[in-house]
């Protein structure tokens, strides 16, 4: 049996998805830029081309304004991760997803490069802004969230939900210190050395070791 294909999005949802995404893109510049407690909503709407009025429709803060760059960093990982080779173990796969995640290259090297280098100088503000920070672990605590599920569907059946759990909030936490700590580096995206993908695979490998999740069974 076929599996569904996924609806195409409507025109609405497109426009509204650009429209969040240019917001996202421009506020991520102004923070990098200016530090979030020098930059307003209104100074982000301008700057995106959309009202005041548009930009309370989609973020209730200015901080939250960033939260479609950051969370799309997320959703490439989680589906490269879906995505696995049937061959790969689960510390395999994860590692495999965060390269490709975090590695610029193919069809989409300019796009991730670019998110790359604004999640760079957004992640340099987040310590001098609270706010800023709060949006950016919310993220996080709900990327750990989406994980878990992930991780459930590549491993045995009957895997101990609590290695499961210990497996996302290590992988997440992994990402999370990797990002914070490549963003404090002048490494380029894709330095095979020092980049964001050597970086997370480090901190992966070390936050991992130990934990026993195995991979589920190709069957017939």
């Amino acid at each position: 049996m076929a599996a569904a294909s996924t609806p195409r999005p409507s025109l609405t949802e497109r426009r509204k998805a650009e429209t969040q995404w240019e917001i996202a893109r421009r506020a991520a510049e102004l923070f990098s830029e200016h530090g979030a407690g020098q930059v307003t909503a209104e100074g982000i709407a301008q700057e995106a081309g959309v009202s005041l009025r548009t930009f309370y429709r989609y973020f209730r803060t200015k901080e939250e304004a960033v939260v479609p760059l950051l969370a799309g960093g997320v959703h490439h990982w989680l589906t490269d991760l879906a995505a696995a080779p049937a061959g790969l173990s689960v510390p395999e796969a994860l590692e495999r997803a965060v390269r490709a995640a975090l590695t610029p290259q193919g069809e989409h090297e300019k796009e991730r490069t670019e998110a790359l280098s604004r999640t760079r100088g957004l992640l340099r503000a987040v310590p001098e802004d609270p706010a800023l920070r709060s949006v950016w672990l919310r993220v996080h605590a709900e990327a750990e969230e989406s994980l878990v599920p992930v991780l459930a569907e590549l491993a045995e059946p009957d895997t101990d939900p609590l290695e499961l759990r210990l497996t996302a909030t290590a992988a997440n936490a992994a990402m999370r210190v990797a990002m914070e700590t490549w963003a404090a580096t002048d490494a380029e995206p894709d330095d095979a050395e020092r980049g964001p993908a050597a970086v997370a695979v480090r901190c992966l490998r070390g936050l991992t070791a130990g934990l026993r999740v195995p991979r589920a069974q190709q069957r017939g």
